[in-house]
């Protein structure tokens, strides 16, 4: 307890307060567990010896239990029916995983979601990472018999849920039972398993990436989808656990910095996605019809013709991806080197565009893009300038590699500038005979909209043709 509580005077930072990421530098620097320096931040908080703040961390979960058990027992849910006790029959015969303590964790997860439909659960960011956390502590009872490893383990996934709690303001399950989730379940897996403190930052932060700006409540009002999120968050975070202590995987995201991302993205998230989620999935909503009885009958009928109109239009949208779809016998685009087919391949055919349309010795290239790929310039800049000075197709590892130290000897002037319109690439090259200049939409895929070319639109859309550039409106 004294060296640590050194080191967090030496580096400036306040117990109460610890950062995650603060919380794993003190462990890594005094070669201890990350739960020694959670429990001893514990202790000085809230003025408790360890044994205390062990017994703590694991009665804290008393009513969640229950929920859990009253899930697998006998309860149902409006939304789950009663899938635990499907799962849990027969000593846990119809698994979900091979993996015995993985399935457990699993099947209690979803016990708790439906516990918290009978009984109710207490929330930390919210219910669903509860359920998380439920379905992790009810398994390490039965797999870990050490009292004190057990606590371990759960100060852990704890120190992680009250970050999330504090940065959960609104609806999102990327700050709830997906994120949230899949967090703590890698962070506790690791401190399980005895991992290293860089470990565990790695794991976090690979948890938390796919999560990101994940919606949830219109969902949860929606039968059977909340079981993947909740469920997901487990293997998610599981996976991500192994690669940071199974592999050299690098990753150079601090994780407060992810955290710090998520909550950030929350809010927008809450913003602007839910909205789209309700509209398309108010149609399956649960209903009370006890409730809906104090609905004014105008109200209903109102929401009856959107939820019509939004049925029809949603069929009418898959049909016109449907018809768009590549068949399954040429699925896929041309490769595209770089490490991704929108960040690269799209403004690299823009740029294989723009080469087409010049003539002579080309002199020098501007390329104009939008902040997200302005901020992904490390992996496009060469597609770009290997397709604007070579004309190399996005396939061309060779002229990938070697593209930057061609540029500088045959001193091209590169000028790479940053756009504020979403999803604008704007090619220019300069030439001794005839300057080009293609402006497009980037797509995944590789696929661009053109919008704007010289010495024509025309030109452009017959080079585009016959090089096999998909073009889309």
């Amino acid at each position: 307890m004294k060296q640590i509580y050194e080191c967090v005077k030496q580096k400036g930072y306040t117990f109460g307060s610890l950062t995650l990421g603060e919380t794993i530098e003190i462990a890594g620097e005094l070669n201890l567990r990350v739960s020694d320096v959670i429990i001893a931040e514990a202790m000085d908080q809230n003025a408790m010896t360890r044994e205390e703040v062990l017994d703590d961390v694991l009665n804290a979960f008393a009513h969640n239990l229950y929920a859990a058990e009253v899930g697998i027992t006998s309860g149902s849910s409006f939304l789950l029916g009663t899938i635990p006790q499907e799962l849990a029959a027969d000593n846990f015969s119809n698994r979900l995983i091979e993996d015995d303590f993985i399935n457990k964790i699993l099947v209690y997860t979803l016990a708790a979601q439906v516990g918290n439909h009978s009984c109710g659960l207490q929330p930390c960011a919210g219910t669903g990472d509860s359920c998380t956390y439920t379905g992790l502590y009810r398994a390490l009872q039965e797999f870990v018999e050490d009292k004190e490893e057990r606590a371990r383990a759960v100060a852990v996934m704890l120190k992680v849920g009250t970050i999330f709690r504090a940065g959960k303001t609104t609806t999102g399950c990327n700050m709830e039972g997906f994120g949230a989730g899949s967090a703590a379940t890698a962070a506790t897996l690791v401190e399980l398993h005895k991992g290293s403190p860089e470990a565990m930052a790695k794991a976090v932060v690979l948890a938390l990436s796919p999560t990101i700006g994940t919606p949830c409540t219109p969902r949860v009002m929606v039968a059977g989808l909340c079981t993947t999120h909740i469920g997901g968050g487990v293997l998610i975070g599981n996976l991500a656990a192994n690669l940071a202590m199974k592999t050299g995987i690098p990753v150079n995201v601090p994780v407060d910095v992810m955290i710090a991302m998520a909550a950030a993205i929350h809010p927008v998230s809450a913003e602007q996605l839910v909205p789209i989620v309700i509209r398309y999935m108010q149609p399956f909503f649960k209903k009370n019809l006890e409730v809906e009885y104090f609905i004014e009958e105008g109200v209903r009928e109102q929401e009856h013709a959107i939820i019509e109109k939004t049925m029809v239009s949603a069929i009418q949208e898959a049909r016109a991806l449907a018809k768009k779809a590549n068949s399954i016998v040429k699925p896929f685009g041309e490769a595209v080197v770089g490490g991704s087919s929108q960040a690269v391949g799209s403004p690299t055919n823009t740029a294989r565009i723009a080469h087409a349309l010049a003539k002579g010795e080309i002199t020098g290239v501007k390329i104009e893009l939008y902040a997200e790929l302005f901020a992904r310039r490390g992996i496009n800049v060469p597609g770009i300038l290997m397709a604007a000075v070579l004309g190399a197709s996005t396939d061309n590892g060779n002229a990938y590699r070697e593209i930057m130290d061609k540029v500088r000897q045959k001193k091209i002037n590169v000028e790479i500038v940053k756009v504020d319109e979403p999803q604008k690439q704007r090619i220019t090259i300069f030439a001794t005979e005839q300057n080009s200049m293609v402006e497009a939409l980037n797509r995944g895929g590789a696929r661009l909209v053109l919008q704007k070319a010289s010495p024509s639109l025309e030109e452009a859309r017959f080079a585009a043709q016959s090089m096999g550039i998909v073009l889309v409106d």
